[in-house]
């Protein structure tokens, strides 16, 4: 769980608040933890699954979302890069790893998280990626 109690306002602390979030969002996704996935982001936060999907608004529906991994995915690996913030945004590039639970297939996808924060939390998460086995 985060530890920040106020806002971060200068960017190099706020980079370090971002690096954690980004952290427990990976470390959530590697273990199949929706509540550590949920733990990032705000109440009424949307996340955008790709360029294309339907954004999902507010917790229920990310939760949604999320608590089909461990249905799908095994062997999760999530690796995140470099972060770069500008104001009350962040971005970072990712790459996660795993076993597809129906098939046994390897699957690696690939992609960049673009997130808007209100300095504490995610209030919206665009994942840009792409996958192959």
């Amino acid at each position: 769980m985060l530890s920040m109690v106020t806002a971060p306002t200068d960017p190099a602390v706020f980079r370090d608040h971002a690096r954690e979030l980004v952290d427990t969002f990976a470390r959530g996704w590697s273990k199949a933890q929706t509540d550590l996935i949920l733990s990032v982001f705000s109440t009424g936060a949307v996340f955008i699954e790709d360029p294309f999907a339907e954004p999902l608004v507010g917790s229920d529906k990310i939760r949604r979302y999320w608590s089909d991994v461990p249905v799908h995915q095994s062997e999760i690996t999530v690796t995140t890069g470099e972060i770069f913030v500008a104001g009350p945004w962040f971005s970072t590039e990712f790459k996660a790893v795993f076993r597809r639970r129906r098939t046994g297939e390897w699957i690696e996808a690939r992609g960049a998280l673009f997130c808007e924060t209100d300095h504490l939390l995610i209030t919206e998460m665009r994942m840009y990626w792409h996958r192959r086995g």
